[in-house]
């Protein structure tokens, strides 16, 4: 009898530390990967790459005053840094070994000078080049495009090639986007629900919009940069034509404020009935001027804003 109320009161001991263990476990674990970072974890790459990459990766140079250009030199300070599990510093003069060198040949003397003008013309205005080079006696690894998006496309590229553990001394890449328009197709609606939607309630926060935007919003921007997206349709196919109000159309610009140094424009689904339900006339039909004139008064005033 007395062996057997000794061996429940062990057991009873035992379940809650038992449970506050794997409590704990699942709890660090959410933490140290909760999916939110997608592909762009930058985690530090294993040890025997390292001596690998360090060495070809001292220094961060990306010269260029746009915002795009701001992005470039983020998303790489903070890759490369995850990736090598040391600063990389972002510097202004590709004078030494190990420089990785980003650009244009209009924002960086150093690129002009390498002559890449007619290749990237192939590439067309996102594509881009990476090189493995020698500039002033030195080794370097130059990312080119003609515009900064493109610049910013072959930064995430590059990121991927270590990421993957792929070689990074001779780099002879010329990359440029199959197709034009590469654009997301959100069923969202206006009070936040999604059309067929299974994950969660609308990203866009018309509520709160402009005045405050989700930070968010800049890491889907990130993501879909990272792999060539360039355009967002924000609403669902079954438009509300309240999105085509002066009122909505702060809160899109809100959005594609956010969106453009990603190199991503902002689409919206248009409602057939908008000119009847917003403009009071008495038809849609697309044929009818005073219809026509309509439409065009609105596409203005979306490009303005």
């Amino acid at each position: 009898m007395n062996r057997s109320v000794r061996n429940n009161r062990s057991h009873r001991v035992s379940l809650p530390t038992l449970a506050i263990a794997v409590l704990a476990f699942v709890v660090t674990t959410a933490r140290a990967e909760d999916g939110y970072r997608l592909w762009l974890r930058y985690d530090p790459v294993p040890r025997a790459f390292l001596n690998v990459y360090r060495p070809r990766l001292t220094t961060i140079v990306a010269p260029g005053n746009s915002r795009t250009f701001d992005a470039i030199r983020a998303e790489l300070s903070k890759g490369l840094s995850g990736l090598l599990n040391q600063d990389v510093p972002v510097t202004n003069e590709a004078d030494r070994d190990g420089t990785l060198l980003v650009g244009t040949p209009e924002s960086s003397p150093q690129i002009a000078s390498l002559r890449l003008e007619r290749q990237l013309d192939r590439l067309g205005r996102e594509g881009f080049i990476i090189r493995s080079v020698r500039l002033r006696q030195h080794s370097v690894t130059v990312i080119a495009s003609q515009t900064d998006v493109g610049a910013l496309y072959g930064a995430f590229y590059f990121l991927r090639v270590i990421q993957t553990l792929k070689p990074i001394d001779r780099l002879n890449v010329n990359e440029r986007p199959r197709l034009q328009l590469r654009i997301l197709d959100h069923w969202d609606n206006l009070d936040g629900s999604i059309e067929r939607g299974y994950a969660g309630r609308s990203l866009w926060d018309w509520n709160t919009l402009p005045a405050a935007v989700d930070p968010r919003l800049r890491d889907y921007a990130r993501a879909n940069a990272s792999v060539g997206i360039n355009g967002s349709l924000l609403n669902n196919v079954n438009a509300n034509a309240q999105i085509l109000t002066a009122d909505y159309l702060r809160k899109v610009s809100a959005i594609a404020t956010v969106f453009r140094p990603y190199g991503i424009r902002v689409y919206l689904s248009a409602r057939f009935s908008a000119p009847m339900e917003l403009g009071g006339l008495k038809t849609a039909d697309p044929l009818d001027p005073e219809v026509a004139s309509w439409w065009k008064k609105k596409a203005d005033e979306i490009y303005q804003a």
